[in-house]
Formats: structure tokens, sequence, C-alpha cells
């Protein structure tokens, strides 16, 4: 008996540190979104540091949350893509403030929320086609793509085109281009944690070329202002603030199904869907008051999974990890972006393969997803590359007499964007 009793104690002890390996894989492996996210937050007017500061933040508490209560070792944090059409569409893309697009996001969380405890997550999951959903995460990747190449000065401005190929002369194209190569690498050669390696030896390429700002390194004070948001409906009159609200709801609710799903697979644990789905939600909730984007179920919980974990103290590990990342911000800051870019090309890579999803082999069908995928980066807009998307869908199903294929919900969001599209015409 004294033996069985030590030979469990034993085998719980390997459980545990099994768990905190996890916890700590899943954790270097998803700590790049604290200075890519910031990086992306800070295009819409906020401080770097604010947006360090609000990636952590949310991360150790959406991660937190799924540990206690889902008892899951998923880790969340800002989703890639959605960080995008947070920033570039709807801040910068209908001229909303910092304060005002956080609106939309408490909006969109809430939409996200009630779907969670409701049945009408399911009647908008079956309401949007297949072609449709899988159309927008590519051309969503195909954004990032883009985002990254321009961040790394591989692709310009033309003189004479839209785009052009940089100066493959200049210091920041050369370790953009030796980063990129580093990080395709890494990644392909699946080497833990390879998104952190990638922005470690890209840093490092920087400083030697005279690219990186050395200048940081001072301790950065924390206040209310930093930590804290309160985000104004000033704009909620405005039919520009509501095609905001639809087109981040839809992308947050869809890719959360898929990834949870997904993942909850691979731990086959799919009787926890709901209580993932719900603390999910909660976590997007926050979002709006510590000032960023809404957290998703990471990609990445893929190697939490691999390595291991399978209960909340996966979870809880990366969540107390990342709240220490707080002490790394000065050193954070100094990370350039040549450093970020590849991170994103590589990302962004991994949505597009969504296209092998669209129904290729039927064009009527496929045609509307595929000007999603082309319009989001050609338009810069992932609101406008989805409008032109659900307005075709209608009309290519009321050519071929298959109307009744039609939803309601899905009728009343392309006439919801056909409207945008009037009203831009119009000029209101």
């Amino acid at each position: 008996m004294p033996y069985n009793k030590q030979e469990s104690k034993l085998r719980q002890k390997g459980y545990f540190r099994t768990e905190l390996i996890a916890g700590l894989t899943g954790y270097l492996t998803t700590v790049y979104i604290v200075v890519v996210n910031g990086s992306i937050l800070s295009e819409t007017g906020i401080s770097l540091e604010s947006g360090m500061i609000a990636t952590i933040l949310v991360s150790f508490i959406g991660t937190l949350l799924m540990g206690l209560f889902a008892k899951l070792p998923l880790i969340l944090i800002p989703g890639m893509g959605i960080n995008a059409l947070f920033a570039y569409s709807i801040v910068e893309g209908t001229g909303l403030t910092f304060q005002e697009g956080l609106a939309a996001v408490l909006l969109a969380a809430l939409i996200f929320l009630i779907t969670a405890f409701t049945k009408l997550g399911i009647l908008l999951k079956e309401a949007i086609p297949n072609s449709l959903k899988h159309g927008i995460t590519a051309g969503l990747g195909l954004y990032l793509i883009l985002i990254g190449l321009e961040k790394s000065g591989l692709v310009v401005n033309g003189d004479n085109s839209v785009i052009a190929i940089g100066d493959f002369t200049t210091p920041t194209v050369i370790v953009s281009i030796l980063t990129l190569f580093l990080a395709i690498f890494l990644f392909v050669k699946n080497v833990p944690a390879n998104f952190l390696i990638t922005i470690l030896c890209g840093t490092i390429l920087a400083y030697f070329f005279g690219i990186i700002d050395t200048s940081g390194g001072s301790a950065v004070a924390l206040n209310g202002q930093q930590l804290f948001f309160m985000p104004s409906f000033s704009a909620i009159g405005d039919l520009s603030f509501w095609l905001a609200v639809f087109p981040l709801a839809v992308v947050l609710l869809f890719e959360n199904m898929g990834l949870i799903n997904g993942q909850l697979d691979m731990l086959d644990r799919n009787e926890s869907y709901s209580k993932a789905y719900q603390v999910t939600a909660f976590s997007t909730l926050t979002c709006a008051f510590f000032g960023t984007s809404p957290t998703v179920s990471s990609a990445e919980n893929a190697a939490v999974i691999a390595s291991g974990g399978k209960t909340g103290k996966a979870a809880i590990t990366a969540s107390l990890l990342f709240l220490g990342t707080v002490f790394l911000i000065p050193w954070i800051t100094m990370i350039p972006d040549t450093a970020i870019s590849p991170i994103l090309i590589i990302v962004g890579m991994m949505m597009a393969q969504n296209i092998r999803l669209v129904p290729l082999d039927n064009l009527a069908e496929a045609m509307p997803a595929l000007l999603i995928i082309v319009m989001i980066p050609f338009t810069y807009s992932i609101a406008d590359g989805m409008a032109f998307g659900f307005i075709a869908y209608p009309i290519v199903k009321l050519a071929q007499g298959k109307q009744k294929e039609l939803s309601v919900a899905l009728l009343i969001i392309s006439t919801l964007f056909l409207l945008d599209f009037v009203m831009k015409v119009i000029g209101i």
C-alpha cells in the first residue's frame, strides 16, 4: 500500500511537471504577440508601450480564466488578423478614434457573449456559407502578408504601379530578407518557439546593421491611462460604426468556433466546447477596457497540446509567465519592424491556406469567396473586401435560381454591406 501511494505521488508529480513544461512551451510560442500586437495597435495612435501592456494583461486574464474555469490547456491572445481589422480597417479605415474603435470591440464582444450563452451562435454559424468563411480567413492571410511586406520594406508604393519591390541595397531590406528566410527555415523545421527565436535573431541582426534604436532600456511607469480605457459611443449613430462592429463580430465568432473545435478534437475533450467558448467570449469583453483588439484561442495551442498539456495547469502557468512579461517591456520596445514583419508574413501564409477549402471546382460557389480573398488586400480594407463577397453571393444564387438556399440572416448581412456601399457613393 505505501508503495502504491508513493507511486501515485510520483505519477502526479510527473503529470504536474508535464503541465508546467507545456505551459512554458505555450508561452514561448505565443509571447511574440506582445511585440507584434503592440506594434499593430500603435498604428491607431496609442503608444507602443500601452499596446504591449494591453496585450499582456488580456492574455494573462483570458488564459488564467481558461485554466481556472474551463480547466483546459488553451492560451488566449489577441488574434492575428483581427488586430489588423481593428487597427487598419476600423480605426484608420473608417476614421473612428481609438476609443470609438474600442466601443466597436465592446459591442462585438457582447454579440459574441450572447451567442456563447444562447442558440444564436448556432444560427449564425449555419447562416454564412462555408465558402465565405474560408474566403474571409484566406483574405485576412493575404492582408497580413501585405502588411508584413510593407513593414519589412520589401514592397513600397510604386511610381507606375500600386506597389513595387523595395530597394534591396538598403540595410533595412537586407535585414528583413535575412530574417524572413531564417523565420521560414525555423518554422518549416518546426523548431520550438520559432517565432520568438526569429524575433531575437532579427533584433540582433538589426543591431549589427545599425538600424535598431538602442535608446530603450528605461523603466516603464505604469499609470491608469496605460492600464484602462473607456470606450466611446459618440459614433454610435453612424452607419459606418455599425458596419465596423459587424465584420469584427463575424471574424471573432467564426475564427474562435474553428480554433476551439479543432483544439478540443486534439485533446479529445469535445464535451468542454461550451465552457471554452464561453470563457473565450468573456475574455474578449475585457479587451475593450484594456485597450486592444479581441482575444482568440491561439493557433499555437497545438504546441501546448503536443507538449503534453491536458489540464488548466498549463494555461495557468502560461498566464503567470505572460504577467511577468511586463518587466521586459523596456527591452521589448527596441525590437524593430524588420524582426516583426516575418511573423506577420508567415502567419498570413498559414491563414491563406484556407483557400484550399473553397470549392474552386464550382466557380459559381467560389466566385464570392474569391472576391473576398482578392479585395481584402487590394482595397486595404477587411470590411470592404468582405462586402464584395457577401453582396455577390445572393446575386450568384439568384442567377442560378437557388434563392431558397439564402437564409434571412445572410440576406440581412448582405443588405447592410450594400447599404454601406450606397452611402459611400452618395457621400454620407
